[in-house]
């Protein structure tokens, strides 16, 4: 049966090779293949007899089948039986030379069976070539080159028979008189020659290691004289290319003497081709070969007679790809060290020809000798300096972009920095100041053209190299690029001309160079004055802008210092060199350059700049990592140098150093010994971290200089970092451990001290409110830090100037305090802050903040105020860390406060309160809403207004939503049901006329709008109850146009809100918790889900509320916004999901909602509709009386549509469906093959559904075994789902295929909670559908399909049948 089916198969597919689609011809070599892997001398054997009965198959077809046998034997030819090889062989040889014309695609297939057997059999291919290759006989085209393709795929085997066919090859090629017969026969001896050497290179793998170069020789010379004397002029371009190439392998065979002879001939012979060619690739190959071959053979004056003709031919050529590959190789190198001055001499000379092309090619040659041969060049610098003049003052672009390319090269090798250096700067410079060579629109007819703008683009391109890279340059460009600024010749190139002065200036800056900046007699002002009046020369937009810019810096001009972008640059670039030197370092082996190198670092730094002591001791770091001994050893050395010795001697060593101080030089030693800790290996530095970097750093701890201080607290921590990383792998104990803890106190102390020191100082100079505020301003950041020490800082240095303002105050007058309430409202909630410093620090504060009001009032410096005194006891109760205790005193707090507070400051300390609603802490935010419901309860009487103010603020400049701890004080605000509902009025009224958002530009640069959410005003609670249809109508439709929209730019908190029912949906709220539905409709891409899971949760816990619900939302159907459309559709789709909406009496409603919403313009809503008209199969089937196909080229929609049908089928009588089934089927059918998962699901599984409807049709029953090849392969499907739909699909069809035995492997093995040994379940189902002829017509009929991507895959799927 097995053969039966494989022969069948295999018949099918080998009429179906005549295919015009190539990816079906291509699919049938692969389904070929697969079946040739399993049974090779089978396949093989039909392919075979396929060929011989049918031998007036069109080329084509035959192509496709002999490529089919190269395939099977490439892959299988040690499985091949011996006999089958033999009558392959015969085969391809017969079908190779059948035709004595040359039928490229025919031909090249058969000789590639030969050749791909020959890798294995290489005795039986030459038997039957080589009686097809007899003496006296002109040999069959593919012949030749099957023996050159062999040589190539298989050299032990053939170089063996090459001598013998060598021998019988020569004679015929005096009988060669066709072109083409030429060509094969030189590719054929450039291959044989390739071959052999290839052999020679690898005797010691070669068969017989007893081959010598000179068995081939003679031959080989033989062969060579008829190319080279002959062949080698050919009218035939290609015959002439191929010839060249063949010349330039053989030579590498031929004796020394031969060479010798031909040499003289051959070089100039080889270069007459470039003139007869444009394909010059070839030809510079084998010239190199031949010039390279003639260098290593020592046969100067044999090539030096011969290199005029070479570099003339070659400079004339210059432009080609040729001599690319000419310089690219090591031919340059090999003429430049053979004859370096008369290389040189004949370059130069070549300059002073007018010729563009051979100037052109005379520059190339001379740009790559500078870059490659710089000792050779060394001594003739200033020649070539004096000679690339002529070429210079060249009119021809041409000419001046290969000038521009040497002048690049001249500059990384020492050049400009020469005598006439300059003049080729003011070259590119002037180049650069081209003006266009076509107006604006227009392109050069010529592609090759060197316009002025490509020309200039190229010198701009130029200048920033050599002004970023060639250090060298900095004293020729600078200040030599100034004077071009001004001459009007030079007024195009005032762009790039900045831009490297820019460069230039950052880096003489940073390096303290004292010829920058120019001394001169106050030239600011009137600099600044001159680019006010110039401005409309520089860009029209400037003027104004600069009217109004440059007045204010020229009154500040005096105290101004301007540190700009480049500026930074520059200072850090250094920094990063060190960095580069300590990596180059770490790859070093020379220990003695490493410590040479480490000596010049640390007595060359200018150790009193702080970023480059920080690059030199991480460059020293970065060394440490491979030469931790040497590094240390160095430090050590340096450490007990003069360098540290207070005298006149140490300044001769630090060369142009000497303001330097040796406490800075000591800092640079310890963040040395830092980094050297932190980058050296793990499993090293323990062992040394005592006796080596502590023992060297700890003679500083008691120093009293700043910048030594910071250098060990730095220093100190990459210690103690390092250490934290090595002892995770290994064990330490750390002996000095606590006297670096108590330093770093020390230090600390220190730290905050001077802190404490520095804001007195600046607070003396402004002793007022405003001064105080002034310096509060900058501590105001910290307090509501993340970080504990930093909020206890904060809080620790504002009651250390609050007791300072007070201890030093004096009120002549009665003045007002009047940033009091905003001291308050910032300070007041860091009573309940986790941190206990902080609320002792906090309660400190407030107590000072009160006393400085009462002087402020007039009372004494003596005068107790009791209330006020009542805040110091609250400190110990501050201690206790339980929430509800720390909210009491916060209470108890505010009593105090609210009633020393004047009134015109309470507006001022609310609205700082409500700012620490969103602090950073959780206990703190609680404490801001503690303190103003006790200042509500208080001062209520004179908050009225103010709340309602705020109400609106938020309202306004607020996010959508606030945090849960305003609960409270909204929950007072709605107390009195009439007011909260004024308040639920106003805020769904707002809701309604307000815009969801607004479209902004994302940046003046880019463009593209962004969506941006409009403030929302908040949320209340219990009268809520009453108006909760409305008011969850207009939450939702919010809620749809809120979601992928970005919040406001003035609000960048999260807040929550809420809405209280008295219990009435808790059922509701804990669905909605419990499938993270609030989660989803967050998202844009899970919104839908999440209003679905809404709407289900409502069907089900609060279904009497749902007709007043639809009520209100009907209206939104129509909004302008599809946002919100698409939420209300989905809401009312799930809702249709369910039976509760029959019994409440709205199916009708939102049926004819869903249908309205079917013509919608936006196509989710159209998806969510056809959703909702499918939903009422499962909500009211009752409903149900009639199907409907949406055609739609939506994906969503398609998807939609055919979920819903498949539930409308379960609900429809036979008789409805009868007539349409087929109708259907056909609409499905495309989507089987889908690349979307949920589409080809949805298909599968309609078709499943449509079965019992089709049942005993013939039309149906042919339609399932058209696509049951495509089931079969869906079986083995990515997607799970689609595995399973498919599954249930093929178990309700199978009675419909019309097999018992199929029907039953359906049902019992396609399980959806069972695994599928799918090769198991092809296997065995396999061999029914062999017996099923109808399964065997639909594959072949699948073969005929008018589509080609059928066609492919029923090739496909005989292949994996079979």
């Amino acid at each position: 049966m097995w053969n039966v089916s494989l022969s069948s198969v295999t018949l099918a597919l080998l009429d179906a090779a005549t295919d015009k689609d190539a990816e079906v011809q291509e699919q049938v070599r692969k389904s070929m293949l697969t079946l040739g892997k399993q049974q090779p001398d089978r396949v093989l054997a039909m392919c075979q007899d396929y060929l011989m009965k049918h031998p007036k198959l069109v080329v084509t077809h035959r192509v496709v089948i002999l490529q089919t046998i190269e395939l099977i034997v490439g892959c299988r030819i040690e499985e091949i039986s011996y006999p089958r090889i033999k009558s392959i062989i015969s085969l391809a040889s017969d079908e190779m030379t059948r035709s004595k014309e040359v039928i490229p695609d025919w031909q090249q297939a058969a000789s590639n069976i030969l050749v791909a057997v020959g890798n294995k059999h290489i005795n039986d291919i030459m038997e039957e070539i080589l009686s097809k290759f007899q003496p006296g006989l002109l040999p069959h085209f593919f012949v030749v080159q099957t023996l050159a393709n062999l040589s190539d795929s298989n050299v032990y085997g053939m170089v063996p028979f090459l001598n013998a066919i060598l021998g019988t090859m020569l004679p015929m090629l005096s009988m060669a008189k066709q072109d083409n017969m030429k060509w094969v026969f030189s590719s054929a001896l450039c291959h044989f020659s390739d071959s052999i050497l290839e052999y020679l290179a690898n005797l010691d793998k070669a068969p017989d290691p007893t081959v010598r170069k000179d068995t081939f020789s003679s031959e080989i010379y033989a062969a060579f004289d008829i190319l080279f004397n002959n062949w080698l002029q050919s009218r035939e371009s290609k015959v002439r290319l191929t010839v060249a190439e063949a010349v330039g392998s053989m030579c590498h065979l031929m004796t020394s003497d031969k060479l010798e002879e031909q040499i003289p001939k051959l070089i100039p012979s080889i270069l007459s081709l470039y003139k007869k060619n444009n394909e010059h690739y070839i030809i510079s190959k084998s010239l190199c070969q031949i010039i390279i071959l003639a260098v290593t053979a020592g046969l100067f004056s044999l090539l030096l007679s011969g290199l005029s003709c070479v570099l003339h031919l070659f400079l004339y050529f210059c432009d080609k790809l040729c001599f690319h590959f000419f310089l690219s190789t090591s031919s340059p190198l090999h003429l430049a060290n053979s004859f370096p001055d008369r290389l040189v001499i004949f370059v130069l000379q070549k300059l002073e020809n007018s010729n563009e092309r051979s100037r052109v090619g005379s520059l190339a040659v001379l740009r790559h000798l500078i870059n490659s041969s710089t000792s050779t060049m060394e001594g003739k610098k200033l020649l070539i300096l004096a000679s690339i003049r002529q070429p210079m003052a060249d009119h021809s672009n041409k000419v001046k972009k290969r000038v521009i390319q040497v002048i690049s090269a001249m500059a990384h090798h020492g050049y400009l920095e020469l005598e006439g250096g300059e003049l080729l700067v003011r070259f590119i410079v002037q180049h650069c100041a081209l003006h266009d060579t076509y107006q604006r629109g227009q392109r050069p007819t010529d592609p090759e053209e060197v316009t002025n703008e490509s020309l200039r683009a190229m010198c701009d391109n130029t200048l920033h190299l050599l002004t970023t890279t060639v250090g060298r340059l900095a004293d020729v460009l600078w200040p030599k690029l100034l004077y071009f600024l001004t001459p009007p010749q030079f007024s195009n190139a005032t762009t790039p001309l900045c831009k490297s002065l820019i460069e230039l200036g950052n880096k003489k800056k940073n390096n303290q160079d004292p010829t920058f900046p120019f001394n001169s007699r106050d030239h600011g002002a009137p600099s600044l004055l001159l680019l006010q009046t110039l401005s409309i020369n520089l860009h029209p937009n400037t003027e104004i802008l600069w009217e109004k810019e440059i007045p204010p810096l020229l009154s500040v001009l005096e105290g101004m210092e301007i540190c700009g972008h480049y500026v930074l640059y520059a200072i850090y670039i250094k920094y990063f060199l060190y960095r580069c030197i300590g990596v180059t370092l770490q790859q070093c082996f020379n220990k003695e350059l490493v410590k040479k190198q480490l000596q010049e670092i640390l007595l060359t730094a200018r150790h009193n700049d702080a970023i480059e002591r920080e690059g030199v001791a991480m460059g020293v770091g970065l060394c440490a990592n491979s030469h931790l001994e040497g590094t240390l050893a160095k430090l050590d050395e340096f450490g007990k140098s003069d360098a540290f010795k207070k005298s006149p001697s140490i300044f001769n060593l630090l060369k142009e150093r000497n303001d330097v101080e040796v406490e800075k030089v000591k800092s640079t030693l310890i963040l040395c010994y830092g980094q050297v800790a932190l980058n050296a290996p793990p499993e090293k530095i323990l062992n040394r971290i005592d006796q080596d970097i502590l023992r060297c750093i700890s003679k500083h701890f008691n120093t009293k200089d700043l910048t030594m201080k910071l250098s060990l607290i730095q220093s100190v921590g990459l210690i103690a970092k390092a250490i934290t990383e090595c002892v995770k792998k290994q064990g330490y104990v750390f002996s000095r451990k606590q006297e670096l803890i108590n330093v770093m106190l020390a230090l600390y102390k220190d730290t905050l001290a001077a802190l404490q020191e520095l804001l007195r100082s600046v607070l003396a100079r402004d002793p007022t409110p405003d001064g105080l505020q002034s310096v509060f301003k900058h501590i105001e950041s910290w307090l509501s830090s993340g970080q504990d020490h930093e909020r206890e800082r904060a809080a620790t240095a504002t009651a250390h100037i609050l007791a300072y303002y007070l201890d030093n105050l004096t009120v002549k007058n009665m003045v007002s305090f009047h940033n009091l309430g905003a001291l308050l409202g910032r300070l007041s909630p860091r009573c309940s802050d986790p941190h206990p410093a902080v609320r002792t620090a906090a309660v400190d504060c407030i107590y000072t903040l009160l006393y400085i009001q009462l002087r402020y009032e007039g009372f004494s410096l003596d005068y107790k105020d009791e209330a006020v005194d009542s805040l110091l006891p609250l400190k110990d109760r501050l201690e206790n860390p339980d929430h509800s205790v720390l909210y009491k005193t916060c209470s108890d707090l505010t009593k105090v406060m609210s009633k020393r507070l004047p009134q015109q400051q309470l507006s001022t300390l609310v609205f700082m309160l409500f700012e620490g609603l969103v602090d950073s802490q959780t206990n703190c935010c609680r404490a801001s809403s503690v303190i103003l419901n006790t200042l509500l309860k208080n001062r209520g009487g004179g908050l009225q207004e103010l709340v309602l103010l705020i109400f609106l603020c938020r309202t306004k400049n607020s996010s959508p939503t606030l945090v849960f701890s305003m609960e409270d004080m909204w929950m007072a605000l709605g107390g009195d049901p009439i007011v909260a509902s004024q308040i639920i009025e106003m805020v769904m009224e707002k809701l309604a006329i307000m815009a969801p958002y607004v479209d902004k530009k994302e940046s003046m640069i880019r463009g593209g709008t962004t969506k941006v959410a409009t403030n929302q005003p908040l949320a209340t609670q219990e009268p809520a109850v009453s108006l909760f249809p409305r008011l969850f109508s207009c939450l939702t439709v919010r809620l749809g146009a809120s979601v992928g929209v970005s919040a406001p730019k003035d609000n960048n908190t999260k807040h929550t809100a809420s809405v209280h029912t008295n219990n009435v949906l808790d059922e509701v709220m804990k669905r909605l918790d419990e499938d993270n539905a609030w989660d989803a409709m967050k998202e844009q891409n899970t919104h839908i889900t999440g209003v679905t899971l809404l709407a289900r949760a409502m069907s089900k816990h609060a279904g009497p509320r749902l007709p007043a619900i639809v009520e209100c939302l009907c209206p939104s159907l129509n909004n302008i916004y599809e946002c919100q459309r698409i939420t209300v559709t989905a809401f009312f789709s799930e809702l249709l999901n369910h039976h509760v909406v029959t019994e409440l009496m709205l199916i009708d409603v939102l049926m004819n909602n869903m249908m309205e919403r079917i013509s919608d313009p936006c196509c989710t809503v159209r998806m969510l509709s056809v959703r909702g008209l499918g939903n009422i199969a499962v909500g009211s089937p009752e409903k149900v009386q009639y199907s409907h196909i949406y055609n739609s080229t939506s994906k969503l929609i398609t998807l939609e549509a055919m979920s819903g049908l498949s539930k409308v089928l379960l609900y429809l009588d036979k008789k409805n469906v009868h007539l349409l089934v087929v109708y259907i089927f056909m609409k499905i059918k495309p989507f089987l093959e889908s690349e979307n998962d949920e589409i080809r699901c949805a298909s599968i599984h309609l078709m499943g559904n449509l079965s019992k409807f089709g049942s005993g049709e013939p039309v149906f029953k042919d339609q399932i075994h058209n696509v049951l090849v495509s089931l079969l392969l869906h079986l083995v499907d990515p997607n799970p789902q689609v595995v399973k739909a498919c599954k249930y699909a093929m178990r309700v069809c199978a009675p419909v295929v019309g097999s018992e035995q199929i029907t039953a492997m359906f049902q019992n093995h396609l399980h959806d909670d069972k695994s599928l040994h799918y090769g198991e379940f092809i296997n065995d189902l396999t061999k029914y559908l062999v017996r099923h002829t109808q399964a065997n017509r639909s594959l072949v009929m699948l073969l005929q399909d008018p589509d080609p991507v059928v066609r492919v895959k029923a090739a496909e799927a005989m292949g994996r049948f079979h």
